[in-house]
């Protein structure tokens, strides 16, 4: 169900959500207006993002692997080439391809694809191809004050002094007014805007009002919750009936142990109460996007697509990293919230959090709802790391008759490039101001939009994160956990990552990890003993951002 017409592109990222938070993918969660655009529109059973932050921007943005784009690992130059933390000239993004197809660029929210925090460079937004932008540099921060606040190449940090000021409004707000603005100004030219929420990523911040909705929503405790977000999932046809559940991370206490302690209980689930608000608040704002498309009569040829940069977080915070490094040297907090108070750094038991003075995270167990019902998080290469919800929405492109339906066709980040280009009738460059462009590495899921596909005829997937590896040949999945040995899954039998075959099909492991080290070498990917020895030659200490596993 093509359109003639150039379609608007709207693509909505968020950072750090599970696969099963959303209430449209068997969650608690109040969203609605995602609700809304899935039950009009597709949802995805088998998307995948690339494990963390930055890589996963990087390959969004590009539809190549991040070690091709210089974001190896994170922004923090970690020497080699596709590992010093800036997007390089090799690669070229999706708002300069769509502005050389005639489209207007706008940008709201997180970039952290530069490694320059402070002063302008061609790693930045504008010099990317964003006619407008604001939002933050740096990756993470206070929703009330972050650092590294912009608007085009101009810090306004300021603005976050305004009474009420919260981040997720502000990304949202500006984003309604970026559709406003264009419709006004610009009427008959096509669009495309990326939104970049840094919701739910810690630190848990959200407002009273918001939080005080999920009051009780959780206190059947992590067992229960994740048992019966599996059911749901499997009731909607997301997932198969023959997956089972993980079990609980073996470092977590069973939840009716947990719940023994008073004090500890009310402050847990004031923690998933509040990490809740973070996505409810999110929500409302992409309910304003939406409201805004249609007074505008844009949303009929609109692609709107959201998803999020990798699987719930399990990092506590601090964990082996200090308030000076994260005050100074991360730059992603402050010391004083904004009327002079310290802030409170910690997952501390005693101090609920959600206000401005405090800085902490929801920890292993919930996140490991968040992932329900796979296993790990944020960092690795398993299931609970890399799978994403991807709803995608489109009256003139997709046909209505599909509307609901569920994809279980298998998909990952470069083929959102991909998608959109075909979608847009644009050319991806061979060239671009000079510099010769990496082909792209994606596939369109155009063809997935009008009916899907068992993904047995799609090309090799691949992963690397932190020496955390993988590669995806129709339903066989290669995974390991570095630095232990590969590991490999049927996906069709075994989604969850139950019962490794390694063993018993050599030959296959062979194969397939000859494919994936023909991968690495192409793509510039390093072996991970060698960037941690490079670190340390240059005196790196190592912090939770780094998650080796012994």
């Amino acid at each position: 169900m093509a359109t003639k017409t150039k379609p608007n592109v709207v693509l909505i990222l968020n950072d750090d959500m599970g696969y099963s938070d959303l209430g449209c993918y068997g969650g608690e969660i109040e969203t609605p207006h995602l609700d809304r655009l899935a039950e009009h529109g597709l949802r995805f059973s088998s998307f995948y993002n690339t494990a963390r932050c930055s890589p996963s921007r990087a390959s969004l943005l590009t539809g190549l692997h991040p070690h091709q784009t210089g974001i190896g690992i994170l922004t923090y130059d970690s020497g080699p080439e596709g590992y010093a933390g800036n997007l390089n000239h090799r690669c070229v993004t999706i708002p300069q391809v769509l502005k050389a197809n005639g489209y207007r660029t706008y940008m709201s929210g997180k970039w952290h694809v530069s490694s320059n925090l402070k002063t302008p460079t061609d790693s930045w937004p504008m010099q990317r191809g964003f006619d407008k932008f604001f939002g933050t540099i740096i990756g993470a921060g206070s929703f009330y004050d972050p650092n590294t606040l912009t608007r085009g190449n101009e810090n306004v940090e300021h603005e976050a002094r305004k009474p009420g000021w919260f981040y997720t409004d502000a990304i949202s707000d500006q984003a309604v007014a970026y559709i406003d603005e264009h419709s006004r100004d610009h009427a008959g030219t096509p669009f495309f805007e990326y939104v970049a929420y840094t919701a739910p990523h810690w630190p848990l911040h959200a407002h009273d009002d918001d939080i005080a909705r999920y009051r009780g929503r959780f206190d059947a405790g992590w067992d229960a919750l994740r048992e019966a977000r599996l059911d749901k999932l499997v009731a909607s046809g997301i997932l198969k009936a023959h997956w089972k559940l993980t079990d609980r991370d073996p470092t977590q206490p069973p939840w009716t142990e947990a719940e023994r302690d008073e004090e500890f209980r009310a402050w847990t689930l004031r923690c998933m109460e509040v990490y809740a608000a973070q996505v409810d608040r999110m929500d409302q704002g992409i309910g304003r996007i939406v409201a805004a498309l249609e007074r505008n009569g844009q949303l009929a040829n609109t692609l709107v697509i959201f998803l999020a940069d990798n699987g719930a977080c399990a990092e506590d915070i601090p964990e082996d990293v200090t308030v000076d490094e994260l005050v100074d040297k991360l730059m992603i907090a402050r010391r004083e919230t904004r009327s002079r108070e310290p802030v409170h750094f910690g997952n501390d038991v005693t101090r609920m959090p959600g206000p401005e003075n405090t800085y902490q995270s929801y920890g292993v167990a919930w996140a490991n709802l968040s992932n329900a019902p796979f296993r790990l998080y944020k960092h690795w290469i398993h299931e609970g790391g890399i799978s994403t919800p991807l709803i995608a929405h489109w009256p003139r492109g997709i046909d209505a008759k599909e509307n609901g339906t569920i994809r279980h066709a298998p998909g990952y980040l470069p083929d959102i490039m991909a998608t959109i280009v075909d979608a847009a009738g644009a050319s991806y460059p061979s060239t671009f101001e000079g510099h010769a462009v990496d082909a792209l590495e994606g596939q369109s899921l155009l063809s997935v939009f009008a009916k899907d596909a068992t993904g047995e005829d799609r090309r090799p997937m691949f992963w690397e994160h932190e020496g955390n590896a993988a590669v995806r040949i129709g339903k066989w999945k290669l995974v390991k956990r570095y630095p232990r040995a590969w590991e490999l899954y049927d996906m069709d039998a075994d989604r969850t990552e139950l019962h490794d075959l390694a063993a018993r099909e050599p030959e296959r492991v062979q194969q397939m990890s000859a494919q994936y080290e023909a991968w690495a070498k192409r793509c510039g990917v390093i072996d991970r003993a060698q960037i941690l020895a490079l670190m340390r030659s240059q005196g790196v200490t190592r912090a939770f951002w780094e998650k080796d596993e012994v």
